[in-house]
């Protein structure tokens, strides 16, 4: 059942415990900080939906929670680490608000279970509570220190998720394995003798025994044992776990033919497949010489000079074979909705794309790239700004002279040359 739990806004273990001096200096501390621009501003009702509406056992305190939780990433905790905290350091009970210098307010499984019915929640109906209450915290620090969001730039970057780094062949191990070990004793005695050679090393030893030239077959050997469990469990154990990572694996591996399972080419894989049964959204993207399984984190933030300080404005997490055009695309709406002033963006240019640009006319916001995606120009240019002229500038190259022309939202120059058009 749902219960606000508001907090006293007086900390009776500062008052009885702490000298003035102390009290003084613990004003001064950014913890002091986090509880009143992030603790005090927490809208607790919107968690309510999380909790049941019959007569039952109080939640904890969801300020708490969340605030915990954000303390927990901003400061890199584990959650032993952030348990310890909460007990004993004086400031953390600060920051969440705690009136009492003993007081617990959740325990582990707690803290877990909250998490699971926030992700629950947001599998069912798309929306994410912890993205809506910082929106909610960066309109209300927007007002109050008075940051202007006309101008922003926005970035992105990659986000390993905490996995193991699998081959193939010890994937497709690892998730056979897992499924082999919700079997009931009947399959198990009807199976155990063609994965037994698997279950006895684990998937990281039985690879590490391979040669280069066992590749092939060992990938054949476990299409044909894969075609054979699928065949035979299916029915049984559809709907867990287990089985929905074997199957997904399966048939991202491997095509039926004629009722043979056929091992598909490196080719046909991609970035969007089973990358580990431990993270099954996690995806594989090579940038450059850096290689990462797992997401990106693409940050809008303000970048207007007159502002004092820079405010994040947006957050977005995203599968990291997602180009930054499309998720860029995909948010800027979401941007526009919640800083409706902003009218000049700065990004990379790996932003760029023609359906960005429709986006940005679309919303009178002029795009300012450090770049121009694509290949550099092989030949060699020149643009001069001309005189007493702030909008038109004179591009050349070897072959003609031309004058820019003005756009709507910025400049572009097409110069022929030959049968190549180079764009500036």
């Amino acid at each position: 059942m749902f219960k606000a739990n508001d907090q006293p806004d007086l900390f009776s273990f500062e008052n009885q415990l702490l000298d003035n001096e102390q009290q003084k200096l613990l004003k001064k501390t950014p913890e002091k900080a986090f509880y009143n621009l992030i603790f005090r501003n927490i809208k607790k009702i919107d968690y309510k939906v999380l909790f049941s509406d019959s007569a039952s056992r109080p939640n904890a305190a969801v300020n708490i929670l969340v605030s915990a939780l954000i303390l927990k990433e901003r400061k890199s905790w584990s959650y032993n680490e952030m348990m310890e905290s909460i007990l004993f350091d004086m400031r953390t009970k600060v920051a969440l608000g705690l009136s009492s210098i003993d007081y617990k307010p959740f325990s582990r499984a707690t803290i877990f279970n909250f998490q699971n019915r926030l992700s629950d929640y947001e599998q069912k109906t798309g929306v994410n509570l912890l993205e809506k209450t910082f929106d909610n915290l960066t309109a209300d620090q927007l007002e109050k220190l008075k940051i202007k969001t006309n101008i922003q730039r926005s970035d992105s970057g990659l986000i390993s998720s905490n996995i193991r780094r699998y081959s193939r062949i010890q994937l497709l191990i690892e998730g056979l394995l897992r499924l082999s070990r919700i079997f009931d004793n009947e399959d198990k005695d009807l199976l155990s003798a063609d994965i037994k050679p698997y279950s006895t090393e684990g998937s990281e030893k039985y690879v590490y025994q391979l040669k280069s030239s066992d590749l092939t077959h060992e990938l054949e050997k476990l299409g044909k044992l894969y075609n054979t469990v699928y065949g035979l469990v299916k029915v049984k154990y559809l709907g867990t776990d287990e089985f929905r990572i074997f199957e997904r694996a399966f048939k991202e591996h491997f095509t039926i033919v004629e009722g043979k399972s056929k091992v598909k080419p490196n080719n046909e894989l991609n970035s969007s497949m089973l990358q580990s049964p431990d993270d099954e959204e996690a995806t594989y993207m090579k940038k450059r010489d850096q290689e990462s399984k797992g997401f990106t984190i693409n940050a809008t933030e303000t970048a207007n000079q007159e502002n004092k300080i820079q405010l994040l404005t947006d957050i977005a997490v995203n599968k990291n074979n997602i180009d930054d055009s499309k998720i860029l695309e995909n948010r800027i709406d979401k941007i526009v909705e919640k800083t409706p002033d902003l009218d000049e963006l700065h990004t990379d240019g790996g932003y760029g794309s023609e359906s960005v640009d429709k986006k940005m006319e679309k919303n009178n916001i002029t795009l300012v790239t450090t770049a121009v995606r694509g290949r550099d120009s092989e030949i060699e240019k020149t643009i001069t700004q001309i005189p007493d002229n702030e909008k038109e500038y004179l591009v050349k190259c070897p072959e003609q002279t031309v004058i820019s022309s003005p756009t709507k939202k910025g400049i572009k120059q097409f110069l022929i040359l030959e049968n190549v058009t180079n764009v500036y």
